[in-house]
């Protein structure tokens, strides 16, 4: 795999070589990507094409994005009035509460089909027949193929929420590529050493552009990396508020390197487990400890958290305060809409099961990571909740 090679590809396939604002910055994060891809992701040649096309997807889908720009200079006044960003780490509740806030038509939020490719840009007329969202619905019936712990992550709906990740990995600054091979240098530099801002004014660059035609203005977004770079997040969106969902780490991260063990299995072929539980430890410890320094640097008024046996027992009750504390109304057509999806998405998860996993699956020991992130605990009392006595 080479950079410069997909860079060149990726130009041809767009007929365009503006990579807007801030593309050098991308292109060295993509450097700083395929280096570690090739010296330690250790990829079969089928493995490695398949990456690099991804890869090259990315280039030409910033390119498009520009290649709009271009053409219409006005997306660049659009205003984004208000954005809640939904932080916590994975496996906290944090994929459900998106889902019911995404039943709140009085509210702007990332669409599945619309994040893999914002161009061109959504239209609120013809959104029902856009081809981005047809083939979406398409897609869904394949995921019975995918393994369970996938299945167990994946939204429930074409129009479902997504993550911010891609619209980050428009930058080459995501957790989405650390996920697909094991890249323990890229993981490091995302983690120690990346400067975020570039991915961040980006990504406010992108929200422009798929809200110009599509309201209304105020966003409800998510993705548990955000706490890696949440001072670049905060100098990118001063307007912004969070939500925190919380949970037992003793359960969250054996499951989450459940989960990303599967995922770069799909990807590679192989995947080393006890990698993946180090990898998956240490990756939020140091997430937590960033949260809980900006915390403790700007304040708890701009916060709202969550704990896991909260969501769960009372769904609606925890959506109520959350939009109490915001100062919003929640019309009685939203809140009904959260309790059905809520209904329904209880009843697929009773059809499907769950993913099972144990902690020594993954070189993890749950008294050793219950000391570990004891800190956790003393500092958001409300994770306890699910904690063991």
């Amino acid at each position: 795999m080479n950079a410069e090679q997909l860079l060149d590809r990726a130009i041809t396939t767009a007929g365009s070589e503006d990579f807007g604002p801030d593309g050098d910055d991308a292109h060295a994060a993509l450097r700083v990507l395929v280096q570690s891809l090739d010296e330690e992701a250790g990829l079969s040649p089928e493995s490695d094409a398949s990456v690099a096309a991804m890869i090259e997807s990315v280039l030409v889908r910033r390119l498009q994005i520009e290649q709009c720009y271009a053409a219409h200079p006005e997306i660049g006044d659009e205003t984004i009035d208000a954005v809640l960003f939904g932080l916590g780490m994975p496996r906290t509740g944090s994929t459900a509460l998106s889902f019911l806030l995404a039943k709140d038509p009085a509210i702007r939020y990332l669409r599945g089909w619309e994040a893999s490719q914002p161009t061109p840009p959504p239209e609120l007329a013809t959104e029902d027949r856009d081809p981005r969202f047809i083939a979406a619905k398409a897609a869904m019936s394949g995921l019975g193929s995918l393994p369970p712990e996938i299945k167990a992550m994946v939204p429930t709906a074409p129009d479902g929420p997504a993550e911010c990740l891609d619209l980050m990995s428009l930058s080459f600054t995501s957790q989405a590529f650390d996920v697909v091979a094991q890249t323990p240098s890229y993981g490091a530099w995302l983690v120690h050493g990346c400067d975020y801002r570039p991915c961040y004014r980006y990504h406010r660059r992108v929200l422009k552009l798929l809200q110009w035609h599509r309201p209304p203005s105020r966003w409800r977004l998510k993705t548990p990396a955000h706490v890696f770079g949440i001072d670049a997040l905060d100098e990118t969106y001063p307007e912004s508020r969070f939500v925190v969902t919380h949970r037992d780490v003793t359960k969250v991260i054996p499951s989450l390197a459940s989960f990303e063990t599967a995922v770069v299995r799909m990807f590679t072929g192989s995947a080393d487990p006890r990698y993946v539980g180090r990898h998956c430890a240490d990756v939020w410890d140091a997430g937590l400890r960033r949260l809980i320094d900006f915390r403790d640097r700007v304040g708890d008024h701009r916060f709202y958290d969550i704990g896991f046996d909260q969501m769960q027992s009372d769904p609606i009750g925890v959506v109520r305060g959350l939009y109490e504390w915001l100062g919003e109304d929640l019309t009685a057509r939203a809140e009904a809409a959260m309790q059905r999806w809520w209904v329904a998405s209880q009843h697929d998860r009773d059809l499907g099961g769950g993913h099972r996993y144990a902690p020594e699956d993954f070189g993890l020991d749950a008294g050793e990571l219950a000391e570990r992130f004891a800190y956790y605990g003393v500092r958001f009392p409300v994770a306890l909740e699910s904690m063991p006595s």
